[in-house]
């Protein structure tokens, strides 16, 4: 059995401010760092004692996790467990980078994204430069604002020619983007026209909740992010009987980490095994 949980504890703080982003506003007392820190060591115990499974992990905080050593450290032991075929993490990737020289890299795979208003192109291609020393595997992505292409298409200049740059598109307007705005977004990201539109989901089957789970800091499982509904625990004797072939409930869905789980769109054709860290295989 193979397994793909995206976890989640209740680590908010960010060192980034976006304007665009509504989760970077905190900053974590000592008292929740302190938790966060104790639910993950717990999480990590959990997956190295499930031996018959692999395990694929992605790591969606609502705030920067790199920045902390809890997190460096988790990633650093997952990826050395013979169980866990994949460790990963959505960074902004403003930490220091010399802590992945103690991980397995075949492993590890970091989901990027570059924030403009807090950093600059050069200032983030020089980590993805390391990164590329490093052999960590690693994909880019932006925020699609229309204003932000032309620096978009020079990060795509920039970038090594084997490293995957995604665009989130923002879709509450669909009238926001041009034919030729989508037409420059499809020449830097091939892929684009998944994140173009919010996929009908509704009555369809999706790995979430079966193979696939998302996980939150006191163990709490549920079939996804957009799901609330705590189907389980796993920290429950009888945690795996929760687990089984699921329709979706929701009418759509639009966010990566949920539409890619969704069987009718056979992502897998165009990620391979890169679709937790969003990783295309051919771009």
């Amino acid at each position: 059995m193979i397994w793909s949980i995206l976890y989640r504890g209740p680590l908010s703080g960010c060192n980034y401010s976006c304007t665009y982003c509504p989760f970077a506003k905190k900053k974590d007392s000592k008292k929740v760092l302190e938790m966060d820190s104790q639910q993950l060591h717990k999480f990590v115990n959990w997956v190295s004692i499930q031996s018959d499974k692999t395990i694929n992990i992605l790591f969606t905080p609502w705030g920067e996790g790199l920045i902390r050593k809890h997190y460096q450290d988790a990633i650093i032991q997952l990826s050395q467990m013979p169980n866990v075929g994949k460790v990963s993490i959505q960074t902004n990737l403003s930490c220091k980078l010399k802590w992945l020289e103690s991980s397995n890299k075949e492993k590890v795979a970091l989901w990027t994204t570059y924030h403009p208003t807090q950093t600059t192109l050069t200032q983030f291609l020089n980590k993805c430069q390391q990164l590329d020393i490093l052999k960590i595997k690693y994909s880019v992505g932006v925020v699609g604002f229309r204003e932000a292409l032309p620096e978009i298409e020079m990060m795509r200049q920039k970038l090594s020619k084997s490293t995957y740059l995604w665009i989130n598109a923002l879709k509450k307007n669909p009238d926001y983007y041009s034919t030729d705005d989508i037409r420059r977004m499809s020449v830097v990201d091939p892929h684009i026209h998944y994140n173009l539109q919010n996929h009908e989901s509704k009555g369809f089957y999706c790995r979430a909740g079966h193979t696939t789970f998302s996980v939150n800091g006191d163990g709490d499982v549920s079939r996804c992010h957009f799901i609330k509904e705590i189907i389980g625990n796993i920290y429950d004797v009888d945690f795996e009987q929760r687990l089984f072939p699921k329709l979706c409930i929701n009418d759509t869905c639009g966010c990566h980490i949920g539409y890619v789980h969704l069987e009718k769109l056979n992502i897998e054709k165009d990620f391979g095994d890169g679709i937790l860290e969003r990783i295309a295989t051919n771009f």
